[in-house]
């Protein structure tokens, strides 16, 4: 019974997800009682599937970015070599998400001008801390008598985190990639006031021009988005801790 309702749940969400993108006029009479003045109740000036698109494209790149730079940093920081970095190497992600991504794109602006790349460099560093928190505390949960089993059967430092410890410590990582990519779709929408292409320019849009149908709609797409998502990606990490014969966290 759990199944059916998730996945009528799952396909009501994709299908208004879709009406939104492509066929927005069928909501205009739910929309119209939002707007005043006689304003647009569908907001046309760009397509939202293109603006989707732009916008699934800033999140992506920064997650990609993010998560390569915070795995490699959380296995450097839980070997013996690199121990004693922990510290800086948690400030430093830590930092990225305390400091503002506003902040970030005033800073970035002036050194690479308006559009993605300041919207990505922002993403980037607020995607660290979750990948980077779950990979060290992945990695660190695996337990001793199995490192000394993989030891025991002969295997060197890279073939032990490769084939146990990686693999052990995948469910935490995928967990920690989830988080920061639902956060990402959500921080996004900031980039449109630096003239970056994705759905804050529909939110902007209405806040300017007093329009609640137009903010409407872009958040219900941002925040379908993140949902179906982080729906996907579980689906997904479930799927492949199975293969390998572990439990999903």
């Amino acid at each position: 019974m759990k199944l059916v309702v998730a996945n009528l749940f799952r396909l009501a969400a994709l299908a208004l997800l879709l009406i939104l993108l492509f066929r927005t006029e069928w909501l205009s009479f739910i929309l119209t009682p939002l707007t005043s003045n006689n304003a647009p109740p569908v907001y046309t000036q760009n397509s939202l599937a293109s603006l989707a698109a732009g916008h699934l494209q800033l999140v992506i790149g920064s997650i990609v970015c993010s998560a390569v730079l915070a795995v490699v940093g959380g296995i450097f920081v839980t070997r013996e070599s690199g121990a004693d970095f922990l510290p800086l190497s948690r400030a430093i992600a830590n930092a990225g998400q305390t400091f503002p991504p506003v902040a970030v794109l005033a800073l970035a602006v002036p050194a690479t001008g308006f559009g993605a790349m300041p919207t990505l460099i922002a993403l980037f560093l607020y995607g660290l801390l979750p990948i980077f928190e779950n990979t060290v505390a992945g990695l660190k949960q695996v337990s001793p008598q199995v490192l000394d089993a993989a030891d025991g059967m002969g295997m060197n430092g890279t073939q032990r985190l490769w084939r146990v410890e990686l693999p052990l410590a995948l469910p935490l990582i995928l967990e920690g990639l989830k988080v920061a990519t639902v956060i990402n779709i959500g921080t996004a929408t900031i980039g449109s006031t630096i003239a970056a292409k994705g759905l804050g320019e529909v939110i902007i849009a209405g806040l300017i021009s007093d329009n609640t149908a137009f903010i409407l709609q872009g958040g219900l797409i941002v925040g379908l988005m993140a949902v179906l998502i982080y729906d996907a990606m579980g689906l997904v990490e479930a799927a492949i801790t199975r293969r390998i014969g572990l439990r999903a966290a």
